[in-house]
């Protein structure tokens, strides 16, 4: 978790999720409410402080072991 600072000198956490394709929208939802939730509770931050990014990222530009990753069929 990183952080940037509001205007008001408010620390803020952001969070960068990255993943290999798609998600719904539905998925990217509960994704940010639970990530959100657990910042809140572990670091004391109110949730209007959370800041998600979530990138969806082709497999073709993710390589692992040197190969590049295939989409699931």
């Amino acid at each position: 978790m990183d952080y940037i600072t509001s205007r008001e000198g408010d620390i803020m956490p952001y969070v960068n999720i990255r993943v290999a394709g798609t998600l719904t929208k539905e998925q990217k939802q509960k994704i940010s409410k639970g990530v959100t939730e657990v910042i809140c509770k572990e670091a004391n931050k109110p949730a209007e402080a959370v800041l998600i990014f979530i990138d969806e990222v082709a497999h073709e530009n993710i390589a692992k072991a040197g190969n590049l990753m295939v989409p699931p069929k």
